[in-house]
């Protein structure tokens, strides 16, 4: 596969994607549908209800989901598992600190636009500038069998996950998620990177108290952007897209409205746009009937 965490040499289209011109100097990027994974609040998760979640595992340092991993980490429980990989708890042989290594089986890169996704994430997660509220990549590497990427370990559990234990958030303790989640896109934005996929899953408590700092992680769908430049591949999870999204013209703006989303739930307890299937959510989207 080559070297998988290699930086790109630019910031454009990725494999896969085309670059065309739509009149007027305005760029759009074409591409197919990707999805990140969700769990969205409802009234039964609220009241204690938590389906659809696989407890974490230990199979064993060399258990039959493991990759084989050798070198300066050693891996210990899986945090979390994914569609392409699973994050365990690594600690760094040589300081003995401890970190999160998201491994990503080389099964699963099964196409050239697979790999430049791992690469992108790779070098945005390099690009942005150190912050205290976006989790940091420590080291990359490959094997044989998996693309590894170290980084910062986040003790304190899903933003999703507290939403689910409290109901609801008050206006006060809203607010200051929101401040955090609302910096993060500044950040972001003002390095050119548009997150996608911003969701109370992609957001994790640095420790367990109860002001722990928040960050966000996860910049597998993310993408570089230029002023002025427009995308139509529909990416991101369905409760939290925007209407330009999934009408295939959109560009940084939408992480605004994700914002919103996540404002919403931690306020209500519940998505703005509910309905049965995801094409019933996208058409409560496109026509904006937010459910109070």
């Amino acid at each position: 596969m080559g070297n998988c965490c290699a930086s790109p040499t630019g910031a454009g289209a990725g494999a896969g994607e085309e670059e065309v011109s739509s009149g007027g100097g305005r760029r759009t990027r074409t591409g197919t549908r990707r999805r990140g994974r969700s769990r969205t609040p409802s009234p039964s998760t609220t009241a204690g209800a938590r389906g659809g979640r696989r407890p974490a595992e230990d199979h064993g340092a060399e258990g039959p989901d493991r990759p084989r991993h050798r070198g300066r980490y050693e891996l210990g429980r899986e945090l979390g598992r994914g569609e392409f990989g699973v994050t365990y708890l690594c600690t760094d042989k040589v300081s003995g600190e401890g970190y999160a290594c998201k491994s990503i089986s080389k099964k699963k890169l099964r196409t050239a636009v697979d790999v430049e996704d791992v690469r992108r994430e790779v070098d945005i997660m390099r690009h942005l500038p150190p912050h205290p509220n976006i989790v940091s990549l420590k080291d990359t590497y490959e094997d044989d069998y998996a693309v590894h990427l170290v980084m910062e370990l986040c003790e304190g559990g899903e933003l999703f996950d507290r939403i689910v234990a409290r109901g609801h958030y008050t206006e006060r303790a809203a607010a200051e998620v929101t401040r955090t989640i609302v910096e993060v896109v500044q950040v972001c934005h003002k390095h050119g990177v548009m997150h996608r996929d911003l969701k109370p899953e992609n957001f994790l408590f640095a420790s367990k108290k109860e002001n722990s700092p928040l960050k966000a992680i996860d910049f597998g769908l993310s993408v570089f952007f230029k002023p002025g430049e427009r995308f139509t591949e529909i990416v991101g999870s369905p409760y939290y897209m925007a209407p330009e999204v999934l009408k295939r013209d959109y560009g940084p703006e939408v992480d605004v409205w994700s914002a919103g989303v996540i404002l919403y739930i931690l306020l209500c307890g519940v998505p703005p746009f509910w309905a049965e299937t995801e094409q019933g959510v996208a058409q409560a989207i496109i026509r904006s009937i937010i459910d109070f």
